[in-house]
């Protein structure tokens, strides 16, 4: 390894991780933060030495209140914010939640505030463009058995 080499700067990019969630309907489960307009999937920034897997997990414990498995890898995103900086996003498989892990939500009322099953129709009307891209992506990625690689929320050219 040469010395520039060694003082070139190296992407640090926020990492975030979320799940998506469906109704035996096919709807996907959207949260509302409290904080900002809007509505997102269930899910957050990461801590610094946890998984995007556990970082899921941990997310959804702490909005909804429930604990269901956290499926397979959907889509990962490079997604830089023109003032936020690099992000990296990672898009868990929730599957079907049950009618008892249903039950069991309790929005935390301090980020969320309210949580709904939307269609895929509604998507793009109830979220910012690139996470819309990036759900309706997961979505595909779902029913395919694959795993999807975005930029930006879309596929690379």
């Amino acid at each position: 390894m040469s010395d520039s080499q060694l003082h070139e700067v190296v992407a640090q990019p926020r990492t975030a991780a979320g799940v998506l969630f469906f109704d035996e309907e096919d709807r996907v489960l959207l949260v509302k933060p409290t904080y900002k307009p809007g509505w997102e999937i269930p899910g957050g920034y990461l801590h610094a030495g946890e998984t995007p897997s556990e970082g899921a997990a941990r997310e959804v414990k702490e909005e909804l209140a429930i604990t269901p498995p956290i499926g397979r890898l959907l889509v990962a995103d490079w997604a830089p914010h023109p003032t936020e900086g690099d992000k990296l996003l990672f898009v868990f498989d929730g599957g079907v939640l049950p009618a008892d892990e249903l039950d069991r939500i309790a929005v935390d009322q301090v980020e969320i505030g309210e949580y709904a099953f939307h269609t895929a129709d509604q998507l793009d009307a109830l979220l910012i463009p690139r996470l819309a891209r990036r759900v309706h992506a997961a979505h595909a990625a779902k029913t395919q058995s694959k795993t999807t690689y975005l930029e930006h929320g879309a596929p690379r050219p």
